[in-house]
């Protein structure tokens, strides 16, 4: 059923692009659910309160799918939750923009493309073609790992954590974006066009953790990818030069504190072959998109493996 479900999901992700199949549009409708019941403003005020936020959806699923007998229909569910989960549209979108900008010679914007992303997504400083390998994992991989493992509640929790943890800052500077436009238009006595945009941006439900909760989330993050971030590198080296790798990735197997993205990227550069002209912004980009790619259908042939030896369902 697992692989069913990845193969299914897999196949229509890509091409279903409306709204209702996007985690964001869930993700919003729940705080704002939420905020019309009183209770977000008290979620956010500590550990705890965090936490029923992120379980309680997650028991809502686990229960459906306990209350469905026919295996047909707990297929169904869990597939619809498992598309949902998957990618990010924005993204993909930030990819084909940055490629196209990058043919058109326009540096500067293929530049701005990148420190968009990257702030979107709260990330550390790193290369464009190393934030697509790790928003390959945590939108793909990560997501495959939790639904063979812990089925569909289990990615439900992973992707509402991670949204948590990307919307802390996005929102904060969303925040911030708008108090600003509001200052502008009083300076300027331009309110109509300006209101409107303050309008669009405030669609974004703020997250205003305290910093220590946040800091919280983010280590129980840190380590719920600790050992599938690891197992995705060695597939990176199963897929690429594995001995140019393999002493990249058993230091980072034996340095526990690294950050899960230096490790993905460390092991992802070494795995492929990075002899490319410095001036060319789509070389390593493109490289380790393909190298994610043959990751990715490494592991559909594991868990195929795996599911005709009965390890998993």
């Amino acid at each position: 059923m697992s692989l069913i479900s990845l193969l299914i999901a897999l196949a229509a992700e890509r091409y279903l692009s409306s709204p209702f199949w996007q985690f964001k549009t869930y993700y919003q409708r729940y705080l704002s659910l939420l905020q019309n019941l009183n209770l977000l403003e008290k979620s956010w005020q500590g550990v705890v309160g965090v936490l029923a936020l992120l379980l309680a959806p997650v028991f809502v699923i686990y229960f459906i799918l306990m209350l469905i007998d026919d295996s047909f229909l707990h297929l169904i569910l869990s597939t619809v939750v498992l598309i949902i989960c998957f990618g990010s549209f924005a993204t993909r979108d930030t990819y084909k923009n940055y490629l196209m900008a990058a043919f058109r010679g326009e540096l500067t914007t293929c530049q701005l493309h990148h420190s968009q992303l990257m702030q979107d997504k709260n990330l550390p400083e790193m290369g464009f073609g190393q934030t697509l390998i790790w928003l390959n994992y945590r939108y793909y991989i990560a997501i495959m790992m939790f639904f063979i493992f812990f089925g569909a509640p289990g990615v439900v929790f992973y992707r509402l954590l991670t949204t948590l943890i990307e919307k802390q800052v996005v929102d904060k500077n969303a925040e911030v974006f708008i108090e600003k436009e509001q200052n502008i238009n009083t300076a300027e006595d331009n309110t109509a066009e300006q209101n409107d945009e303050a309008e669009v941006k405030s669609d974004e439900l703020p997250t205003t953790m305290d910093s220590d909760v946040y800091s919280h989330f983010k280590a129980l993050l840190f380590w719920l990818d600790w050992l599938p971030v690891r197992l995705t590198s060695f597939g990176y080296m199963l897929v690429g030069h594995f001995s140019k790798a393999l002493p990249v990735w058993l230091e980072s197997f034996f340095e526990i504190k690294k950050p899960a993205d230096q490790v993905l990227g460390d092991v992802a550069k070494k795995s492929e072959d990075m002899m490319i002209d410095e001036q060319d912004c789509t070389a390593e980009p493109c490289l380790l998109v393909r190298l994610a790619k043959r990751n990715l259908l490494l592991l559909l042939a594991v868990v195929a493996v795996l599911t005709l030896v009965g390890f998993i369902s």
